[in-house]
């Protein structure tokens, strides 16, 4: 899908709608809850988990389905922290063993596996911004008053 990803419409009612567009009304609000953490996570990730997801829960941005999500952007976060402190130690440039410049491995494993994940969050909706894209089968918000709804017109979606 081309474009910018929408922001979940939680976040817009945040922000006070903005850019003042049509909320969608029919995006899935699975109810907020903190999943439990994962014990597969290392120690950065968990660490992360725990500083993150109970602003998340209070935002009513993370609900027990998300602990996929959030555990793959943890798992990355820690990724990502492991790979500055090797490129720091090591340089973004070494040398193979014959004395040849190289591309740090660290930098290429992480980029791609960020990027493998987000690729796979965002196409089976598993993160908040893209689930702002789905519409479920009611409407879920309040109904939408304008104008014409006293004419009682059928939708077009």
């Amino acid at each position: 899908m081309a474009g910018r990803r929408p922001k979940p419409t939680r976040i817009k009612e945040i922000e006070g709608n903005p850019g003042k567009r049509a909320l969608n009304r029919r995006e899935p609000r699975p109810e907020s809850a903190l999943p439990p953490c994962p014990g597969h996570l290392d120690e950065e990730a968990k660490a992360e988990w725990g500083r993150i997801s109970p602003e998340l829960v209070r935002l009513g941005l993370l609900a027990s389905i998300d602990r996929a999500a959030l555990a793959a952007y943890c798992q990355a976060w820690s990724r990502w922290v492991d790979a500055e402190t090797n490129l720091r130690k090591y340089g973004a440039v070494i040398k193979t063993p014959k004395g040849y410049p190289i591309q740090n491995p660290y930098l290429g494993i992480a980029n791609t596996a960020i990027d493998l994940m987000r690729k796979f969050l965002t196409e089976f909706g598993m993160t908040p911004s893209s689930r702002s894209r789905i519409s479920a089968g009611a409407e879920q918000g309040p109904p939408i008053e304008d104008e014409w709804s006293e004419f009682n017109l059928p939708t077009v979606n």
